[in-house]
């Protein structure tokens, strides 16, 4: 007799091993089908296991109904149309790895998604982007580095994941080109401009360490060795800090961070023509879907150049 709950912890080895998922990936599922397990179960087979051939359109219907009333016992929370969605691409991916196996249960097709909600995208306007630049003093070892950093953040697309994980040996100024491991442990080019060259060279010239790391955190209280003597390397947080301080001196409202500059990033490619596709593969998205939340940005951007420029009849 096959379980619910064994075929989950299958599952998930699956999306980790045969998919090449990212541990944070497998969390979520993990999460999210245990919270799919425990109303199933509680509504079905409270004293016993659940078993798949459980699982009807019934219990699906009960279960988009609970997602939506759910409410956090502690942070009284309602969960977003996006973060039911993300639930239930889950399940339906569970359903469709119980069909390959031949195991009767739900069919995956009978899983619809809640209506695409597009997450809001906030970026920087290139005028926005240099009034940012501006405000960073480049007379100190710190401020060359934090200039250094949002160049490449903004002329690269980096995830500020894969930019703390660079060193010196990493990074190609020269032909101004290198590789990061991405989501997923997937590889790709990451290429940028001379300024963001040139920014990061000079701050490896005020540099007077052979540490292995491309960015240092200079607090006196940076962190200890490790046993693989990498020490010093600045962390994602004391990096989504320092963009968010030298907004504030630009004088720029908008909340921004390390990942507002990925957008901006795409965003200006997309404005000045760059085909969707290309900017997936510099972005390294899996799927095309999730590039496409930045059309609409440049839909925007391509209305107020029509009503800028388009003469209109009288």
């Amino acid at each position: 007799m096959l379980y619910v709950s064994e075929l989950i912890a299958d599952f998930l080895e699956s999306v980790e091993i045969e998919h090449g998922r990212s541990r944070k990936t497998v969390e979520n599922y993990s999460l999210y089908l245990n919270r799919f397990y425990e109303y199933a179960s509680e509504q079905i087979a409270p004293n016993t296991d659940l078993q798949p051939c459980q699982i009807t359109p019934e219990l699906l219907r009960k279960y988009r109904l609970y997602l939506n009333r759910f409410s956090d016992n502690q942070k009284h929370q309602h969960l977003s149309v996006l973060t039911q969605a993300y639930h239930l691409i889950a399940l339906r991916g569970f359903l469709k790895y119980l069909a390959k196996r031949e195991i009767k249960s739900l069919n995956p097709s009978l899983v619809d998604l809640p209506r695409a909600v597009h997450k809001q995208v906030t970026f920087l306007h290139y005028d926005e982007v240099e009034r940012l630049l501006s405000a960073i003093p480049l007379d100190t070892e710190t401020g060359l580095r934090d200039r250094a950093i949002i160049e490449l953040l903004f002329s690269g697309g980096l995830r500020v994941s894969e930019l703390v994980k660079l060193n010196r040996d990493s990074i190609n100024l020269e032909r101004r080109e290198f590789m990061v491991r991405g989501k997923g442990s997937k590889d790709r080019p990451i290429f940028i401009s001379e300024a963001a060259a040139e920014r990061v060279q000079n701050y490896l010239d005020a540099r007077t360490d052979s540490l292995p790391a491309l960015f240092l955190n200079n607090s006196r209280n940076s962190g200890t060795v490790d046993t693989s003597g990498d020490f010093r390397r600045i962390s994602p947080r004391s990096i989504e800090r320092l963009v968010a301080r030298y907004a504030r001196l630009a004088g720029i409202t908008k909340h921004v961070t390390p990942h507002t500059l990925r957008h901006s990033f795409a965003t200006d490619l997309l404005i000045n023509g760059a085909d969707l596709r290309a900017v997936q593969s510099l972005l390294g998205h899996a799927n095309i879907a999730t590039t496409q939340i930045y059309t609409h940005v440049t839909d925007t951007h391509l209305r107020e150049v029509h009503e800028k420029f388009h003469s209109a009849t009288s």
